[in-house]
């Protein structure tokens, strides 16, 4: 299984971003998708998952109302639509796909590698 993602950088806070993953060598049916994020000095943390089905993603609470993740199962292709950028949302954000539970503490099953996001203030 492979994940490639795309779409990070530089921008001010207040700007938006939109994050890309394509996940290839797999069946993804049977998976969540979403997206994971670790800051310097903090640990990783699940910002946003979706099932199969795109019924009810979940969301940390410090992105909820900002952040949106959507699937397109067909291209197995996996977003992130990130709104109202703030400093604090500066991280690494990892791709990443499970086979159980999404929310917070969660463990991936496959993690792509990281795209860099950076929001000044």
């Amino acid at each position: 299984v492979q994940l490639q993602a795309s779409g990070g950088g530089f921008v001010q806070a207040g700007g938006s971003l939109r994050l890309s993953c394509q996940a290839s060598g797999g069946t993804f049916s049977i998976y969540w998708m979403g997206w994971f994020r670790q800051a310097p000095g903090k640990e990783r943390e699940c910002v946003a998952g979706i099932t199969w089905s795109g019924i009810t993603p979940y969301y940390v609470d410090s992105v909820k109302g900002r952040f949106t993740i959507s699937r397109d199962n067909a291209k197995n292709m996996v977003y992130l639509q990130m709104n109202s950028l703030k400093p604090e949302d500066t991280a690494v954000y990892y791709c990443a796909i499970g086979g159980g539970y999404v929310g917070r503490g969660a463990s991936p099953d496959y993690l792509g590698q990281g795209t860099l996001v950076t929001v000044s203030s």
